[in-house]
């Protein structure tokens, strides 16, 4: 009996030890890219490390959208795998609150990541450190009509007395200055936050996003007051409440808006509607506070180490391929998007190539106000951001509500 326990004694440390060695050498990655470009580009990625370390072994498992926004929290508790995607901004700081994402600040610093990552280096920092790789982003910005700015002698405005001067202009000539799909809200979040990153800049934005400023604040007046002076005029298209944002485009492409704030992903529709890329123009949207450094929209994706990851030794290698300016070129050519990294090769797209100079300027990127406010103050902020848009004299009733809600929210 004594040399059956002492057999299976052996038995069992030398499956631990075999067991530790295959760890030692697999990493698992957890991922929400069941859409077709991001499997495509994690595929890539997946096997681009795989053939510059062979002896590492790569366990993917990938889940749907919502699926993966319920389950991430829990597998990261209970059984934490050693990569993940997910979201930069206030959307990362539960997580790293929580002690679920691990710091990878020696990582930066190992492989000077603050240099090509600059532009989303503060989207993935909190308490001085950073908690995961930026490499995939896109812009927004105002896209506009080049051959009516042609033909009326307009120039894409640079500030916001330039916007205002264009926008009366155009109304003159009986042309809506701006098309906007008001009917699922969000787009109104793009002009709030445009308008917010402008009056204050991106480090208020980002406090007022994470609960820590009042809607009732005086600055936060300030961006509605200067937002009126486009809205009481009718610079907006009328009935924008009654028009998904892809119902909207129409009107930019039969001449009857002339600008559209939005991401690029609408260059697209723009084309299928039946402009040419020469009729589409990019521009950035305009200064409003002299000393407020130019800030911009830009959802970013990102991928985080667990901070229970069982192998962080692999899980650092992936983390650093990922970095590498080829492997985010090629994954945003998959992707249609932008890589983060600087010295990235770009898609030969002008909207991608001017997109990409802008960004990689940015002071800092916001990631859309329903990324960055929890999902309640998103949803109350963005029907609140509606209504202004249709009756701006509501504007301290709507900020008197939206407080009311982030004294609820942010508890």
């Amino acid at each position: 009996m004594h040399v059956a326990l002492k057999t299976l004694a052996l038995g069992a440390a030398a499956a631990a030890m075999m067991s530790a060695s295959a760890l030692a050498g697999e990493i698992t990655i957890n991922t929400d890219t069941s859409d077709p470009a991001p499997k495509a580009a994690f595929q890539a990625l997946i096997d681009g490390f795989k053939a510059a370390n062979p002896d590492v072994t790569v366990k993917w498992n990938q889940f749907d959208h919502e699926g993966y926004k319920s389950a991430i929290r829990n597998f990261l508790t209970a059984d934490a795998p050693d990569i993940v995607t997910w979201y930069t901004g206030n959307r990362m700081l539960p997580f790293v609150k929580a002690g679920l994402f691990a710091d990878i600040s020696d990582l930066w610093a190992a492989n000077k990541m603050g240099e090509q990552l600059k532009s989303a280096e503060s989207s993935v920092t909190y308490d001085g450190k950073q908690w995961a790789i930026p490499y995939s982003y896109y812009q927004w910005g105002i896209y506009y009509r080049a051959d009516i700015f042609k033909e009326k002698g307009l120039t894409p405005p640079k500030t916001w007395d330039e916007l205002l001067d264009v926008c009366a202009k155009l109304k003159a000539d009986g042309i809506a200055p701006f098309a906007i799909g008001s009917k699922p809200l969000w787009p109104t979040a793009g002009w709030f936050d445009y308008m917010d990153l402008r009056v204050n800049g991106y480090e208020f934005h980002m406090k007022l996003t994470n609960g820590e400023i009042p809607y009732t604040d005086d600055r936060v007046k300030a961006v509605f007051d200067k937002w009126a002076e486009l809205v009481k005029p009718g610079y907006f298209i009328e009935n924008h409440a009654a028009l998904d944002w892809q119902e909207a485009v129409p009107l930019f492409d039969q001449g009857k808006a002339a600008m559209y704030l939005m991401g690029n992903f609408a260059v697209d529709v723009m084309k299928n509607g039946g402009l040419s890329e020469d009729q589409i123009g990019f521009a950035q949207f305009p200064l409003i506070t002299q000393d407020v450094p130019m800030a911009e929209d830009a959802p970013t994706e990102m991928v985080a180490m667990a901070a229970n990851a069982k192998n962080k030794e692999d899980g650092a290698k992936f983390l650093a391929y990922l970095a590498l300016p080829e492997t985010q070129a090629e994954m945003n050519d998959i992707l249609g998007q932008l890589p983060v990294n600087n010295q990235s090769k770009v898609a030969d797209d002008k909207f991608l190539q001017q997109g990409f100079q802008m960004l990689s300027a940015a002071h800092g990127l916001a990631q859309f106000y329903d990324r960055d406010a929890p999902a309640a103050m998103a949803k109350a902020g963005m029907e609140g951001f509606q209504e202004f848009m249709i009756k701006p004299d509501h504007e301290e009733a709507i900020l008197e509500r939206l407080e009311k809600v982030r004294q609820r929210v942010y508890k």
